[in-house]
C-alpha cells in the first residue's frame, strides 16, 4: 500500500511495524523528543508542506500529547489523524502491558493499521473531493457534547467507530472529519 503523505509515529518499533505494511516515508517522534528537538520538529514541518504528514500515535495519554503538539504545529490542511482503536493487550517483546493496557501501533494487526490510514484519508494517487466537514454543532444536535450523558454517549459513539474512547469533543470532530463524511456521521448517528 504505497501512502503519499509522510507518516509520523511514536518510536523505532512503530516504524519497524509500518515498514512492512506500507510503502512511506515514515518519521518517528522518538517519543517526546519531538517536543524538545527543534530540528526534528521542523523536518516533520517541511514534511508537511512539502506532501503532507499523517500522524498516526498510539491511544494512550502520551500518543495523545504527541498528537496535540503536532497538530499545533503543522499548518491546518497538511495533517491527517490516523487513530487506532483502543484495544486491550500488550505488544509481544514487552513483558507486561503499558500503563493504560491499550496496544499500541506497533501491536496492532496489519489490517488495523491499513484501515486506520484509509479512514485517515491518505492520498494514494486518488484525488479527494472535498466534502462537508463535521463540526461541533453536529455533535451537539446529536447529543454527543453539552448534554447530560453526553461523555458517556461520546465514549461509546466512538468505542463503536472503532476510535478511541478518551477523545475529547474537539479531538472527536477532528477524528470523524479524518474517518467519515458529513453523510455517514448522519447514517451512524440514527443507528
Amino acid at each position: 500500500m504505497k501512502i503519499n503523505e509522510a507518516i509520523v509515529v511514536e518510536g523505532i518499533y512503530d516504524k519497524i511495524k509500518l515498514g512492512s505494511i506500507v510503502d512511506a516515508n515514515i518519521v518517528t517522534t522518538d517519543g517526546f523528543d519531538i517536543i524538545h528537538n527543534k530540528e526534528k520538529l521542523e523536518y516533520v514541518q517541511k514534511l508537511a508542506e512539502t506532501c503532507g504528514i499523517v500522524v498516526l500515535t498510539d491511544s494512550d495519554s502520551a500518543g495523545f500529547r504527541i498528537r496535540n503538539y503536532l497538530k499545533g504545529q503543522i499548518k491546518k490542511g497538511r495533517i491527517l489523524h490516523a487513530y487506532i482503536p483502543d484495544i486491550q493487550g500488550k505488544e509481544r517483546r514487552k513483558h507486561k502491558p503499558s500503563k493504560e493496557g491499550l496496544l499500541g501501533v506497533e501491536g496492532v494487526d496489519a489490517e488495523t493499521v491499513k484501515n486506520a490510514l484509509l479512514s485517515a484519508g491518505c492520498n494514494m494517487g486518488q484525488k479527494q473531493d472535498a466534502k462537508r466537514l463535521i463540526t461541533k454543532l453536529d455533535l451537539y444536535k446529536a447529543g454527543l457534547i453539552g448534554g447530560k450523558e453526553s461523555a458517556e454517549k461520546r465514549r461509546t459513539f466512538a468505542a463503536n467507530l472503532g476510535l478511541p474512547t478518551r477523545l475529547s469533543a474537539n479531538a472527536l470532530v477532528n477524528a470523524l472529519n479524518s474517518v467519515m463524511n458529513y453523510e455517514d456521521f448522519l447514517k451512524t448517528i440514527k443507528k
